[in-house]
């Protein structure tokens, strides 16, 4: 029996590629072998989600999602609570990309990026767990976490990157220290800082040295809190991320690796959280390493061997995982 695949696909994301390339991905995945299905997103909430979940549980071989990083989420929302989780492609139309950059998927060329799919190479990544939510590249929490979620869909559509570049600026000022605890694997953080990140992939916000050695399924987050509110001090650790991830032996950044984070604030203060760009709930929150969670397709040949984590690499023959 041939297999299955569903492509889940958002028609207004970044310049609507997907949308005009459609006819020729779903060629691409049929010539792969595939009997091969689209669904085109709608406004309606967690539409991306529920088609996933569907899908899954109609026990498709491979679930594809086409659209940008809020796509990507829903549908990893969609199948991670399951028993049954299809293989899952992405093919990137939206504005940063950054799940798409970490595995090295063509951003700029849909056909393309069903390409990668079609050759059929797979990688075990790890998900985080946010109490019951999913997420796969990027948890973190204050101001400037929150700009991915400020700026309109439209104007990100028209002005793409540059949109967030801008709204970065305008909330430069709104910069300031929250009083936070967290607690990880072989430590505790008790005090004031303007951020935290905690990291699947070396590729956050477009840059692709913020979790400098990151390595892709090695069921670990990289934990990342800057302590300093002063836009200076904030300016200089971006220049030092862009100097190739040396921010991270900065006294005001504390780097490490952990497997759990548990993120509360020390004051009465609500602190939202940001997962994958998208508003996921304020802390209290527990964070959980699920380690080679998702079998994803992934450009093999262009990741570094010292990118991938112990155990990360699959066959190339799609079969269904269960937990």
């Amino acid at each position: 029996m041939r297999k299955r695949a569903r492509l889940i696909y958002n028609p207004t994301s970044g310049t609507e590629a997907v949308k005009r390339n459609i006819v020729e991905i779903l060629n691409t995945l049929e010539l792969a072998g595939y009997e091969t299905s689209a669904f085109q997103t709608t406004p309606e909430p967690l539409s991306a989600q529920k088609e996933a979940r569907r899908a899954a549980l109609d026990n498709f071989d491979a679930i594809i999602a086409a659209g940008g990083d809020g796509t990507i989420h829903e549908v990893v929302n969609g199948i991670s609570p399951l028993k049954h989780r299809p293989a899952m492609g992405i093919i990137p139309a939206g504005t940063t990309n950054d799940y798409a950059r970490a595995l090295k998927l063509p951003r700029n060329d849909p056909v393309a990026a069903a390409k990668v799919i079609a050759e059929g190479r797979i990688i075990k990544m790890d998900i985080g767990q946010a109490n019951d939510r999913y997420f796969v590249n990027i948890a973190g929490g204050g101001v400037l976490t929150e700009l991915t979620y400020h700026v309109p869909s439209e104007i990100k559509s028209i002005f793409g990157y540059f949109a967030y570049v801008v709204k970065a600026a305008e909330m430069l000022p709104q910069i300031r220290q929250i009083p936070l605890k967290l607690t990880y694997d072989d430590g505790e953080f008790d005090g004031k800082a303007s951020m935290f990140l905690l990291g699947l992939t070396n590729s956050i916000g477009g840059f692709e040295q913020i979790a400098p050695d990151a390595k892709l399924g090695d069921g670990k987050f990289s934990l990342i809190v800057v302590k300093t509110a002063n836009w200076g001090d904030i300016i200089r650790l971006a220049s030092l991320v862009l100097a190739g991830g040396k921010h991270t032996e900065d006294e005001q950044i504390i780097y490490v690796k952990t497997k759990k984070l548990t993120v509360e604030s020390t004051e009465s203060e609500d602190v939202p959280i940001n997962l994958d760009g998208e508003l996921g709930g304020k802390c209290p929150m527990e964070f959980t390493n699920l380690k080679h969670h998702l079998r994803m397709f992934a450009n093999l040949q262009d990741i570094s061997d010292g990118s991938i984590g112990r155990g990360a690499l699959a066959s190339k023959e799609i079969d269904n995982i269960e937990a």
